[in-house]
C-alpha cells in the first residue's frame, strides 16, 4: 500500500520482488479491484502494480485534467519505489495512460496492451456532458447506468453480485475527482500521433462493448506500427471483470511473446501459455492508415487554439452546427471570431473559464443579446458553474440590468438547465 501525495497516486504491489514489474491500471469509475481475478496467474510470472485514479477505490481527492497528468502522476510513483522499465496494460481511461506513457517515455515501457481504449474516447461533447450531470446531481446517474455500459445483458441478469459490486466502485467515487477524469477523456486524441507508439501493442476489447468498440479498437490496430487485434466473444467494456480466464490468458501470452526487452534489466519470462477453451479470441495486424493534414494548422497561430477553446466551451455540435450554417458572406466573420474572440481573448490567463462564463452571462442580458444565452448557459454549465451559481448570476442582472431581460433569461436558461442536467432515461 502507499501514501499518496497531489503529484503520486495509491498504488499496491503483488508478486514476488525480484520478478519483471507490470503495471496494470484501471478504468473511470473503477478501482484496482477490477483486475482481481487475474492477479493470481500474472504474480506466477511478474510482480504486479495496481493504481487507483485519484479519489477512486477510497485514494485521497488530488483532481487530474489530463491524461498525461495522471501518467506523470504514475511515473512520479514508479520513480519513487526505483522502478524504470516495466510493461503496461490498462482499461480504457488506463490504457489511454499507457499510450500516453508510450508516447512521451517509449524507454521507460517495454510491452503495452490496450483493454477497452481508444485514440479519441467518442465525443469531448459527451463526456463534458457526463461531467455537467454529475456537477449538477452526484454520481448516482453514473452508477445506475454503468451495468449497461460495463457488462453484456446476460452477465449483467446473472451476476447480480458482480454488477452490484461495480455500481458501488462508481458509488464510493470521489465526484470533484471523476468530473476531472472526464474532462481528461474529452480531451484526449492521439489519432494523429499512433504511428509514433513503438513498444510491442496488445488491443483487447470485448465483441459486444459499446463504449469503446471494436471499431475504435481496429483504428488503434491500424496505427500503431506493431500491434495485434483480440477479439473475446462474450464481453462488453470491463472485459477483465466479464472474461476474466480469456483476458487473463491473453496477456499472458501478449507479455512473454513481446516482452523482449534488449537492456539486461528486464528478463523476458521463459513460458509461452495457450489461450483457454472455449474462448477463441481473433488477432490480426493491418496496415496503418495516413490520415490527411489538418487544414487548420496552416492558419496564424490563434486560429486552431481558438478554434479548441470554442469547441471545449461550446460544444462541437453548435460550432459544427455554426460552421455548417456558414458561407462565402460569413465565412470570414467565423474566422475573425474563433481568432479573436477565441483564440485570443478566451484563451488569456487573467480570468478562468467560470469567471469568463459569468461575464459572459451577464453581457448577453445586459445587452439583450438573448439569441445568444442558451449556448452560453450551456457553456456556463461545462465551464463549471452549477444551476445555483447561473441562477445567482441573473439575479444579479435583474437587479443592475433590468428585471425583463432577467426574466427572458430566466426562461431560456431554466430550458437548457433543464436538458443538460437531467440523466439519460
Amino acid at each position: 500500500m502507499s501514501e499518496t501525495t497531489a503529484e503520486t497516486l495509491q498504488y499496491r504491489f503483488d508478486g514476488p520482488e525480484d520478478a519483471p514489474v507490470l503495471v496494470i491500471g484501471p478504468s473511470l469509475g473503477t478501482s484496482w479491484h477490477m483486475w482481481d481475478r487475474q492477479i493470481s496467474e500474472l504474480i506466477k510470472h511478474w510482480r504486479v502494480f495496481r493504481f487507483d485514479l485519484p479519489g477512486h477505490g477510497g485514494a485521497p481527492a488530488h483532481p487530474a485534467t489530463a491524461v498525461g497528468e495522471l501518467a506523470d502522476r504514475l511515473l512520479a510513483t514508479l520513480d519513487g519505489l526505483g522502478v524504470q522499465r516495466f510493461g503496461y496494460a490498462g482499461c480504457s481511461l488506463g490504457g489511454a495512460i499507457g499510450a500516453d506513457l508510450a508516447l512521451r517515455h517509449p524507454h521507460r515501457v517495454a510491452s503495452l496492451a490496450l483493454v477497452a481504449s481508444s485514440a479519441r474516447f467518442g465525443s469531448a461533447d459527451e463526456f463534458r456532458q457526463r461531467g455537467v450531470i454529475v456537477r449538477t446531481n452526484g454520481l448516482e446517474p453514473m452508477a445506475r447506468s454503468a451495468p449497461e455500459r460495463w457488462f453484456t445483458p446476460g452477465f449483467a441478469a446473472a451476476q447480480p453480485a458482480i454488477v452490484e459490486w461495480a455500481v458501488q466502485m462508481v458509488r464510493t467515487t470521489d465526484p470533484g475527482c471523476y468530473i476531472a477524469a472526464c474532462e481528461a477523456l474529452a480531451a484526449f486524441d492521439i489519432r494523429t500521433a499512433l504511428g509514433r507508439i513503438g513498444v510491442p501493442t496488445l488491443v483487447l476489447v470485448g465483441a459486444e462493448d459499446q463504449v469503446t468498440g471494436p471499431g475504435d479498437a481496429r483504428t488503434l490496430v491500424a496505427g500503431i506500427p506493431d500491434a495485434r487485434l483480440a477479439l473475446v466473444p462474450g464481453a462488453s467494456h470491463l472485459a477483465p471483470v466479464e472474461q476474466p480466464g480469456a483476458v487473463t490468458d491473453l496477456l499472458l501470452t501478449h507479455f512473454s511473446a513481446a516482452w523482449q526487452d534488449t537492456q539486461a534489466a528486464i528478463p523476458a519470462p521463459s513460458f509461452a501459455p495457450r489461450i483457454s477453451a472455449p474462448v477463441l479470441p481473433v488477432a490480426e495486424i493491418t496496415a496503418a492508415t495516413t490520415r490527411p493534414a489538418d487544414p487548420s494548422q496552416e492558419r496564424a497561430d490563434s486560429y486552431p487554439q481558438g478554434m479548441r477553446i470554442r469547441r471545449e466551451v461550446l460544444g462541437d455540435a453548435h460550432v459544427d452546427g455554426v460552421l455548417a450554417a456558414s458561407d462565402d458572406f460569413t465565412d470570414d466573420f467565423q474566422e475573425l471570431v474563433t481568432r479573436y474572440a477565441w483564440g485570443e481573448v478566451w484563451s488569456r490567463e487573467g480570468l478562468d473559464r467560470r469567471t469568463r462564463s459569468t461575464v459572459t452571462l451577464t453581457a448577453l442580458v445586459a445587452s439583450g443579446h438573448l439569441e445568444g444565452l442558451a449556448a452560453h448557459v450551456s457553456a456556463a454549465l461545462r465551464n463549471g458553474l452549477t444551476p445555483a451559481e447561473i441562477r445567482e448570476v441573473l439575479l444579479q442582472t435583474a437587479v443592475y440590468c433590468g428585471i425583463p431581460a432577467a426574466s427572458a433569461a430566466f426562461t431560456i436558461a431554466r430550458s437548457v438547465i433543464q436538458a443538460e442536467t437531467t440523466p439519460p432515461a
